[in-house]
């Protein structure tokens, strides 16, 4: 059975929920005969990589897609490329704040997506969500799990497929946020 292992982030500045892993949550444990594995993964610079890498060697998924926030989006953006530098404009969730710091030294400056990514949108778009692709997954910890990933699929797993999707805000975050675009009520 083809397996997809699909993560979401745990909540981060002073939020108290990640409407990442909340969709994830809500993703089926099986679509068509493939084996959906969940994950929460830390928002910790390094550690979330950790955690992917030790979760892809057990779990030998044929795909990996990592989900995060991007709170300022308009509807679901699957990611295009992630690049080499963690440049944090707040701390992580261990008080990790990264500035102009490559994220695997001696990796390349950037990796793209090798999902569709623009056949998903037009998918996305089709069920009547707001979808458009996105050129860069900032500079964070999202960014920095896709590079993760990616790098770990050029040197360690050449025959998974992988890449990032960010989701906007959930409702339920936003009631205190004005003219602050929200996509998903997950509870």
């Amino acid at each position: 059975m083809k397996k997809i292992l699909i993560t979401g982030f745990d909540p981060f500045g002073g939020e108290t929920m990640n409407p990442a892993y909340e969709a994830v949550k809500l993703v089926p444990n099986e679509i068509k005969g493939v084996k959906i594995i969940k994950l929460e993964v830390p928002t910790v610079f390094n550690k979330s990589i950790a955690v992917l890498d030790t979760a892809i060697t057990e779990i030998e998924p044929d795909v990996v897609i990592n989900v995060g926030q991007a709170g300022n989006r308009f509807g679901i953006t699957p990611e295009r490329i992630a690049i080499n530098e963690d440049d944090a404009r707040i701390k992580d969730n261990e008080g990790n704040q990264p500035i102009d710091t490559k994220i695997f030294e001696g990796g390349k400056n950037a990796y793209f997506s090798t999902l569709p990514i623009k056949a998903m949108v037009e998918h996305i778009k089709y069920k009547g969500i707001p979808a458009s692709v996105s050129n860069t997954a900032g500079t964070f910890v999202c960014n920095h799990l896709m590079y993760g990933l990616m790098y770990l699929i050029d040197t360690k797993y050449p025959n998974i497929r992988g890449g990032f999707i960010h989701v906007p805000y959930a409702t339920e975050q936003v009631i205190d946020k004005p003219n602050s675009p929200s996509l998903l009520n997950v509870t």
